[in-house]
């Protein structure tokens, strides 16, 4: 910790944030990784976590009708708009412990060293706890949690299935105790006339701040995506001996192909300036196929994204002239299917400026950098709310068991945040 922060009292109470870290983990381990499900037993385990420690620090506990939970340290003016901060409590099946939990027990360690030092916010600081961030690993639309108390989650993403149960959002949210009708009216929890801010804090999830050595960088923008979760290639079974190439139909050729083909226009991309990211998230033949058999079917799921949306479109462009290329060379036929997607989302200029002087009135060394992922962050400024994240670096990667990170990194992030806190709450 900084000697700044020491001198201002601002000391996050990281102790209680690493003992929340150890007992998430232990609560919720799969072997060598964490399963938190989202609108499940991982999930709800969490967040009595969470309760039961912001109880303990004698903050104001609530959650609203869709499970998203709050925890407020009560401003001088309750009529104010308030600061948000925080992130969510679920994970990837088999994931990390950090992705998502460290947003979440930052806001409660800043606001518990901010009591601690006897700070009394003008306005309330509330951190929270979203719902289901994780969407995309169990229920196929993206942040429902936050979306649902922005009045942003259309009634029919309520009736998607979870990938596990096969059982509707709508049904998880009421198994949970939770109200999915207040989403489908369009009702809303948070909005730009009572919500000033929002920050979440969040591990990196890539390799870039281990590689420079610099503990946290400020966000500039979350991508948007273009995704096909249900791409299909229809070729013909045959006999792999007794087929010569010329007569052949290769779906998985036919797959890799165009999988070659997109990585080759991604490194062009890149050579021109673009900063973008191509994922095949899946490439896979079908239960029929097997040795001594031609496949005759195959199966992808294709991920883009950036922050700019002409890279995500210069690489379906892309797709659209590959596909009929490969389609006749190939003798095969692609059924794309449905695309889901979201949009890129900017980061507050004026919150980033705030990071940046309570970075340096901490003594903690920062860059900026775009965000990899999409996070709840996105929602809230697609909600017209003032939104900006924080990243705190990490190793090995994350939405995998080896995910880690330094609580000493951990702790200069908390130290921004604190100081951050006292300006825009203060």
């Amino acid at each position: 910790m900084s000697d700044t922060a020491a001198r201002l009292n601002l000391v996050p109470d990281v102790d209680l944030a690493a003992r929340m870290f150890d007992e998430l983990r232990e609560k919720s381990r799969d072997g060598e990784g964490v399963t938190r499900e989202a609108y499940g037993p991982g999930e709800r385990m969490a967040h009595a976590l969470a309760r039961r420690e912001a109880e303990a620090l004698g903050l104001e506990v609530t959650a609203d009708p869709v499970g998203n939970l709050y925890m407020t340290l009560p401003g001088r003016d309750r009529a104010a708009p308030r600061v948000l901060l925080g992130s969510h409590l679920d994970s990837v099946p088999n994931g990390g412990n950090f992705d998502g939990a460290a947003g979440v027990l930052a806001g409660l360690a800043a606001v518990s060293g901010l009591k601690r030092a006897g700070f009394v916010p003008e306005r309330d600081i509330v951190v929270m706890a979203t719902r289901a961030e994780e969407a995309g690993a169990w229920f196929p639309t993206s942040y429902p949690g936050s979306r649902g108390a922005l009045g942003r989650l259309k009634p029919e993403e309520l009736q998607v299935k979870r990938q596990d149960s096969g059982r509707t959002l709508a049904e998880h949210m009421r198994e949970e105790g939770f109200d999915p009708d207040f989403a489908a009216r369009g009702e809303r929890v948070l909005t730009p006339e009572n919500t000033a801010a929002f920050l979440e804090l969040h591990i990196e999830q890539g390799p870039v701040l281990d590689a420079e050595r610099i503990p946290v960088a400020i966000v500039t923008g979350i991508p948007g995506s273009r995704r096909l979760r249900q791409g299909r290639v229809l070729g013909e079974y045959n006999h792999s001996g007794g087929t010569p190439r010329r007569y052949r139909r290769d779906a998985a050729i036919a797959l890799a192909e165009l999988a070659v083909a997109l990585d080759e226009e991604w490194a062009l991309l890149e050579a021109r300036g673009h900063t973008l990211v191509v994922t095949f998230c899946t490439l896979a033949t079908t239960a029929e196929a097997g040795f001594t058999k031609i496949p005759g079917e195959a199966t992808f799921m294709l991920d883009v994204r950036s922050v700019n949306p002409a890279s995500v479109d210069a690489i379906f462009a892309a797709l659209a002239r590959k596909v009929p290329e490969i389609e006749a060379r190939r003798g095969v036929r692609f059924e794309l299917g449905a695309e889901t997607g979201s949009l890129a989302s900017p980061m507050d200029a004026g919150i980033r400026a705030g990071l940046a002087r309570a970075a340096e009135a901490a003594g903690v060394r920062h860059r900026e950098m775009a965000s990899g992922g999409g996070h709840d962050a996105a929602a809230f400024g697609a909600a017209g709310i003032p939104a900006a994240m924080l990243f705190v670096r990490n190793q090995n990667g994350s939405h995998n068991p080896h995910e880690a990170m330094r609580m000493e990194d951990f702790a200069e992030g908390c130290a921004v945040v604190a100081h951050w806190l006292r300006e825009a709450a203060g």
